[in-house]
């Protein structure tokens, strides 16, 4: 089995806070290269169930269960001993594949900051006091004398957020008001002559900024290691995993159709109407209006009319007449059916080709006549407000939709799409374009009469 060596000296063990590490350099271990992605894969489960349920705006009561799941469900090991191991290899792993762009630095960052609050608020009193000394923080507990002085003050602020008040053995940090913003926005400290007053439940806001501060520097470290030396490097290795993970699909697998029979060419106008997310809907539309879509557009539809039951002597016989007024039957059968079958596995590697996921759909890149990508991040607001009309979607629901797109929450957007073309929830959110087919025609035919 290959494996991967880490090339850092292992983690400082002047203090050990076994359950919560802090990332500061990788272990000094070696990893199979099938754990290397199988890890990663876990937590990045963890970080996008975090995100959907932040954009969802869940209660932290909420997310506090949410995250506890989510952890419980994906980061367990076989062997208890090497879920530490798994805990860090897959951080540094995810770490480069984050790095790369701005975005996707700053979701890493966002919902690995997330995480590690949950899990500091998890810990025990002494952990979380030795994790602030792990972080070297300057801020030493209010003396008895003036928490006596401000004691009225604290238990004002007590009072105003429904925390119990201050009793003479609680323990406040007093440390610059700029540490803990969110506090400070909330209103949920005193402040006198620039500082923030914390009480020890709320460390865990000062702490969750350093560690957001040191993860951010090292994010931009990690991308000049990667670009300079280690993409060349790794480039028949482990380049192709890094920068394949950040579009991984983790749902089920669409390859081929589930829940309903095969479709044939006649059903598709209906079901496009009816059942395409609008993703496809457009490419549909615009197949329809050009006769034509470039290699994009076609391998996006293509393999998403796969996926909802479009067997390969069907797809040739669609894509045919739909090009039939712009390409004549020979050159079709000389530059087009190849791919189309290569994409059904039978030219080529002969892969069965598997439809793309809403992620791989968002970061894509579609340049000046492309029609592929996902509409709710590449459409102009007006197209887009346009779009969601004719689809049906009433104007509350549009502006909705509208606010999760400015948030760049374009798969929360899709998923509200649904529930309001649909008129029902979908609380596991689109992830998959054949997801929402699958979903909708769930909710529009009976089982026995289901495309």
């Amino acid at each position: 089995m290959e494996t991967v060596r880490t090339q850092r000296k292992p983690l400082s063990k002047e203090v050990v806070v076994p359950t919560l590490p802090l990332y500061r350099s990788p272990p000094s271990l070696e990893v199979r290269l099938e754990d290397f992605e199988l890890f990663a894969i876990d937590r990045l489960r963890v970080l996008k169930g975090i995100s959907d349920g932040l954009s969802r705006g869940k209660k932290h009561e909420e997310m506090e269960q949410l995250e506890k799941d989510l952890w419980n469900k994906n980061m367990r090991h076989p062997q208890a001993s090497e879920i530490a191991n798994k805990d860090i290899i897959s951080h540094f792993v995810l770490r480069l594949v984050y790095c790369r762009t701005e975005e996707l630095r700053k979701w890493f960052l966002s919902m690995e900051t997330a995480l590690f609050r949950y899990r500091f608020r998890q810990e025990s009193a002494e952990a979380q006091r030795a994790l602030m000394a792990e972080f070297d923080l300057p801020y030493k507990a209010v003396g008895s004398a003036e928490f006596e002085s401000l004691r009225d003050k604290l238990g004002q602020v007590s009072r105003s957020i429904g925390q119990p008040l201050p009793t003479a053995d609680a323990i406040f940090y007093k440390v610059p008001f700029e540490e803990v913003p969110e506090l400070v926005a909330g209103r949920r400290v005193f402040l006198h002559k620039g500082h923030a007053y914390i009480a020890s439940n709320q460390v865990v806001s000062l702490v969750g900024t350093q560690f957001r501060s040191h993860l951010s520097k090292a994010l931009i470290l990690t991308n000049r290691k990667w670009t300079s030396t280690v993409r060349e490097q790794e480039k028949d290795r482990l380049t192709p995993i890094v920068e394949a993970l950040c579009t991984s699909y983790l749902g089920p697998d669409y390859s081929q159709p589930k829940g309903f029979a095969e479709i044939s060419v006649k059903d598709i106008n209906e079901l496009a109407r009816s059942s395409f997310p609008l993703c496809m809907r457009h490419l549909f539309e615009k197949l329809k209006e050009d006769h034509h879509l470039k290699h994009g557009g076609r391998m996006q539809l293509g393999l998403f009319l796969k996926g909802v039951g479009l067997k390969l002597d069907d797809a040739l016989m669609f894509w045919k007449a739909e090009f039939s007024q712009k390409v004549s039957a020979e050159r079709f059968d000389k530059e087009y059916a190849y791919g189309i079958r290569h994409n059904y596995g039978r030219e080529g590697k002969r892969t069965d080709y598997t439809p793309y996921s809403c992620q791989k759909i968002i970061l894509s890149t579609p340049g000046v006549g492309d029609h592929h990508g996902c509409p709710y991040r590449h459409f102009s607001d007006e197209n887009l407000r346009a779009a969601l009309s004719k689809m049906g979607v009433n104007s509350r629901a549009v502006e909705d939709v509208m606010d999760k797109v400015r948030n760049r929450h374009y798969q929360l957007a899709c998923t509200l799409t649904f529930e309001a073309v649909h008129a029902s929830s979908c609380d596991s959110g689109i992830n998959h374009p054949n997801q929402y087919f699958s979903d909708s025609q769930k909710l529009l035919q009976p089982k026995s009469t289901q495309f």
